[in-house]
């Protein structure tokens, strides 16, 4: 394929996914030595770098002739099977975030294995003359816990209440942009967590084994907090939790992707925009008070957004320029 027929078929999605998984093989090369399963990572890599091209190939191919025919205009004379690889193309940015930050997990610490919570520790003090999350524990109540507790969790649900809104509301252009800046804005802070890999204060300014007993919340605070640390990959066996932890701590990709959602809900006027201000508020200071991230955590995850923002849509510029706009909703409906 030729560099413009790659510009018509992929979306900035595909391209920013690609590049970040080619960077991945690259650090891969570089440090084999101390990466176990680096092969299988790379072998992996490759497949769905594969899988990208092959769904945005099927999905953004031309219609037929009798699909561009004016008696076939009608946009639910579209095949069935082309809907489903339009649809597939847009919505695989969610599982795509999940699967890279699954597969850092097995980089960042091999790759960078000294911890920075002692420079993060040394920066919040200088702030503020206390460490914040020992400060914030004589405000802790249950109601509270179980409030920022639920809070915290929605961050997995964020996205997806903003992003089907646009969806459905919106030109699939919107939605091209938005699904790329968050999906850009997660690389981005992938980054930040091999230049400054960290645990965070649940495990260096307090006892990990004893968050439940010193942060009690009411119904759901042990269930969420057991979904979180399963999924940052941390065992139940608690001696081994430090070790095993995934270091993503700085920037607070909580903080930076909750902007991020907010930014693109009052910029494309949804109507879940008060909605998410309110829990995303909630959600950030829950990231301090929860034991989550440290506050300059929070400071980067703002500097982060204000670099995804600038950079994204200057990013995104560049590959969509000269590009046919869409005019309908959602040819694949």
């Amino acid at each position: 394929m030729t560099r413009r027929s790659l510009r018509e078929i992929l979306s900035p999605v595909d391209v920013v996914s690609i590049s970040f998984l080619l960077f991945l093989d690259l650090l891969i090369l570089i440090f084999n030595s101390r990466i176990e399963q680096w092969p299988s990572l790379l072998l992996i890599n490759t497949f769905v770098v594969a899988a990208i091209l092959l769904l945005a190939h099927l999905a953004e191919r031309p219609p037929s002739a009798a699909e561009a025919h004016p008696s076939a205009v009608s946009l639910a004379h579209l095949p069935s099977a082309n809907k489903l690889m339009r649809g597939l193309h847009r919505w695989y940015c969610y599982p795509i975030i999940i699967f890279v930050f699954r597969e850092i997990y097995l980089l960042v610490h091999p790759i960078h294995p000294t911890d920075y919570d002692s420079l993060l520790i040394a920066v919040d003090h200088a702030l503020f003359g206390v460490n914040p999350t020992q400060w914030l524990a004589r405000f802790s109540h249950p109601l509270i816990t179980e409030i920022l507790q639920i809070s915290y969790f929605s961050y997995y649900l964020l996205f997806i209440v903003m992003g089907v809104e646009v969806y459905r509301r919106y030109p699939v252009e919107r939605f091209d942009h938005a699904a790329f800046l968050v999906v850009y804005g997660f690389y981005l802070s992938y980054l930040g967590y091999f230049l400054l890999p960290a645990i965070g204060p649940r495990f260096t300014l307090h006892d990990f084994a004893q968050l439940d007993r010193e942060l009690p919340g009411i119904f759901f605070t042990g269930p969420m907090r057991a979904f979180i640390n399963a999924g940052e990959s941390i065992p139940k066996d608690l001696s081994l939790a430090k070790e095993l932890a995934q270091r993503d701590v700085f920037p607070s990709g909580h903080t930076q992707m909750t902007l991020v959602v907010i930014y693109l809900a009052f910029r494309n006027e949804l109507w879940s925009r008060w909605f998410l201000v309110v829990l995303g508020s909630l959600l950030i200071v829950g990231t301090v008070y929860l034991r989550y991230h440290y506050v300059v955590d929070v400071v980067g995850g703002v500097l982060f957004f204000l670099l995804t923002i600038w950079s994204g849509n200057k990013i995104e510029g560049w590959w969509t320029k000269g590009k046919k706009p869409d005019t309908g909703k959602h040819p694949w409906k």
